[in-house]
């Protein structure tokens, strides 16, 4: 007596669907620095070079009521960090002055209405180096430099 029995096709959507995929787990052995580097996501460091500070060049323009003029530099820097970090203008006003303060640096980032007109007049070039995590922001006479992982 001869059984007509068809072999059974297992595919890999019909195991996936019996039993869900599990995903590999790590086990973690070094606590210390695990704990470190997640901390170290967080940190950002600022380099403001003295030659930036000098060419800043916030003047007062000796009448009253009118804005302090800045130079491209301070507008050029405020642009990249607006696009670096995605912010409002109004926010990057104050993260700006914010660095400046925990520097001890004594100078005042433009005004967000400053840096929304003269966006206009300046050329920004920005060149997106990095893709990973930024580590280090350099701002110096050319203007700001992003530093991250694979630089």
């Amino acid at each position: 007596m001869e059984l007509n029995q068809e072999p059974t096709i297992c595919s890999a959507t019909s195991i996936l669907s019996r039993s869900p995929m599990l995903k590999p787990r790590y086990k973690t052995t070094n606590w210390k620095q695990y704990n470190q580097s997640l901390i170290n996501r967080g940190s950002l460091t600022f380099w403001i070079d003295e030659e930036a500070i000098s060419g800043w060049a916030q003047s007062k323009q000796n009448k009253r009521g009118r804005p302090r003029w800045f130079s491209d530099l301070a507008i050029t820097t405020a642009l990249m960090v607006k696009r670096v970090f995605s912010m409002p203008l109004r926010a990057l006003q104050g993260f700006i002055d914010s660095i400046f303060r925990l520097a001890h640096v004594p100078l005042s980032c433009p005004h967000y209405t400053c840096i929304s007109c003269r966006a206009k007049q300046v050329e920004v070039s920005f060149k997106t180096k990095t893709r990973g995590a930024i580590q280090h922001l350099a701002i110096d006479t050319t203007g700001l430099k992003v530093y991250g992982e694979g630089e």
